[in-house]
């Protein structure tokens, strides 16, 4: 198997973006986001959304 400069810059670039994709995700964890990104505060079928006592529906 003979891989040329743009195939391995290719193989590269996509471990970099999942790379970036997993660390943005745990970042985001870390500071309460939710996975989405969105504002889960007006949206009615939220996975995410509190109730008043604090725990998820």
């Amino acid at each position: 198997m003979n891989l040329s400069l743009i195939d391995i810059l290719v193989i590269i670039g996509c471990v970099l973006l999942g790379a970036y994709v997993i660390i943005s995700s745990i970042k985001n964890k870390k500071k309460g986001k939710t996975g989405c990104g969105c504002n889960c505060s007006s949206c009615s079928g939220c996975a995410y959304k509190k109730t008043k006592t604090g725990k998820n529906k």
